[in-house]
């Protein structure tokens, strides 16, 4: 089980977190975690959790600042009121800087859904990551630039999402091997969060595909075993 931390920011300012240490954390790898639009709830702790058994030492980055959502509507009001950019740059960077501060060689980060799109955003934008594993999530075109991404990148996609479309996914790959990016995408025949247990009216999108989570799981453990140590 992780704990509640707090972590500084490029600007200066604090923000909350949740840290999932590996069972020997001195040393140990980081992996920065942007959560679902829900928000830093059980579930998203517990897959924090489960990389830290594997090794990991994970900061999820709380960027609601304490709030979850329990339905579509109030997630995505807690989505609209977020500075992208913003939790890209100072929440991204400074929970990385917080992993290195802490024995972290390398630091690579993840997200789902809207976390995978900041995932990219960070990237994009030049936040110092050494890897990405992004879950169907991808940022809207313009709001970034490939060219600046130089670290090897993996993404899981559904074909059949209706919040990224693959058509999406499809135009994101043509920029990044247009720009020589060090990535490998997967696609999956899911539909959007396919990792996400959660039922609908619980909180979930009610899409889980057991087999398909696993196989994109045991994928993101080799990539970040791989790229981290």
């Amino acid at each position: 089980m992780g704990a509640a931390v707090e972590f500084t920011r490029p600007d200066g300012k604090t923000a909350p977190g949740y840290l999932a240490q590996a069972p020997h954390p001195e040393r140990a790898p980081g992996i920065v975690m942007f959560e679902e639009w829900w928000g830093v709830d059980d579930r998203i702790k517990a897959t924090a959790d489960r990389l830290a058994e594997h090794g990991f030492n994970v900061l999820v980055a709380d960027l609601f600042r304490g709030r979850s959502a329990a339905t579509g509507d109030e997630a995505n009001h807690l989505m609209q009121g977020l500075d992208f950019g913003d939790a890209a740059t100072q929440d991204g960077a400074g929970a990385a800087q917080y992993l290195r501060d802490h024995g972290a060689p390398r630091v690579g980060v993840i997200g789902f859904c809207m976390g995978g799109a900041l995932a990219m955003l960070c990237l994009m934008h030049g936040v110092k990551f050494d890897s990405a594993s992004i879950w169907y999530g991808n940022p809207p075109a313009g709001a970034g630039d490939p060219n600046n991404i130089g670290v090897p990148i993996q993404g899981h996609f559904a074909l059949r999402d209706a919040f990224f479309a693959i058509e999406d996914v499809d135009a994101l790959e043509a920029k990044l091997k247009a720009a020589g990016a060090p990535y490998e995408f997967h696609r999956y025949d899911a539909e959007h969060g396919f990792y996400n247990t959660g039922k609908l009216g619980e909180g979930g999108l009610g899409h889980y595909h057991p087999e398909h989570a696993e196989t994109a799981w045991r994928r993101t453990l080799e990539f970040f075993d791989r790229t981290l140590r």
